[in-house]
């Protein structure tokens, strides 16, 4: 029998500030460890001030984990330890693997009229690949398969299989599925999902409504959960849906339309040791990570 997702909770990102000053908002992090494993992080960089934006991530380390980045308007420009450089540039994506060690710089510029607009997710890697070699993949925007369904639906397939279709981002150790997707108004879009793998939403424009709720869910802000009685709330901008497990998600709009990213994994259930940049599996891994980037013997691979 197919069993539905339901809301399991609900979060509003949070302003935080990162790298030399970088203001943005974070839909999940640090705090909710393991409730989203294997993802760590999800960071929303959309601002039309430069001032948010302009001082960047300058050259900072990573191991243990993969970065993947997204952006939608502006650019983001790389550079790192293996040699690459170059722009991420509107509708692609950065896909990297710190592995056993990386270190790079990521620097923010708008588009013509200031704006910059994207995100960036962290996944954990698995015991057996955290000191894997590092890798790096640039995936255009031109490489990034645009689905158009019969009802309207739009979804840019960065990975995951849907319909015959691969997205570009294949090979991850967690199987995850990336979209973007867009639901015009008055339609109901059903997405088959993996049954024990983490599902979650992030809502990016419009409103829509989720598995339409029989029972409240959780609501989280500012750090405290609230009970929500209203089970038929429409789920607006910078609002992330963590699901139960299942293996359909249901997406209803009204009078407006809805964007957001659905994206999933296989869960890894290892324990996790994580200190900024650096993501491992006990603390003395983390204490070695850290003193070999101190003296200089931090990059073991290319």
């Amino acid at each position: 029998m197919i069993a539905a997702r339901k809301i399991g909770k609900v979060f509003k990102s949070k302003p935080v500030i990162e790298g030399a000053g970088v203001n943005l908002k974070r839909a999940f992090g640090f705090s909710q460890v393991p409730l989203f494993d294997p993802f760590l992080l999800l960071d929303d960089f959309r601002s039309d001030n430069p001032a948010d934006y302009l001082k960047g991530f300058p050259w900072h380390p990573h191991r243990g984990i993969e970065t993947i980045t997204y952006v939608l308007q502006g650019t983001v420009e790389h550079g790192d330890s293996l040699g690459n450089s170059g722009l991420i540039t509107a509708g692609s994506v950065q896909w990297m693997t710190a592995g056993s060690g990386i270190i790079h710089e990521e620097m923010p510029f708008g588009d013509r009229h200031g704006f910059l607009a994207g995100f960036q997710l962290w996944a954990n890697l698995p015991a057996s690949q955290k000191m894997t070699t590092p890798r790096y993949r640039q995936i255009s925007s031109a490489e990034i398969p645009k689905l158009h369904l019969d009802n309207g639906v739009e979804i840019h397939l960065i990975s995951g299989h849907i319909e015959e279709q691969d997205g570009p981002v294949n090979n991850i150790v967690i199987d995850p599925e990336f979209l973007d997707i867009t639901i015009p108004a008055g339609v109901t879009f059903t997405h088959h999902t993996i049954k024990g793998y983490t599902v979650l939403a992030y809502i990016i424009a419009g409103k829509g409504l989720f598995c339409r709720e029989d029972e409240p869910f959780s609501y989280e802000t500012e750090g405290v959960n609230y009970f929500d009685m209203e089970t038929e709330q429409f789920l607006e901008n910078e609002t992330l849906v963590l699901f139960t497990d299942g293996d359909t998600i249901t997406v209803t709009t009204e009078d407006d339309p809805l964007r957001f990213l659905l994206i999933s994994g296989m869960p890894l259930n290892e324990p996790i040791a994580w200190h900024g940049p650096i993501v491992m599996n006990t603390q003395a891994e983390l204490r070695k990570a850290f003193e070999e980037y101190q003296n200089g013997t931090f990059i073991q691979n290319g």
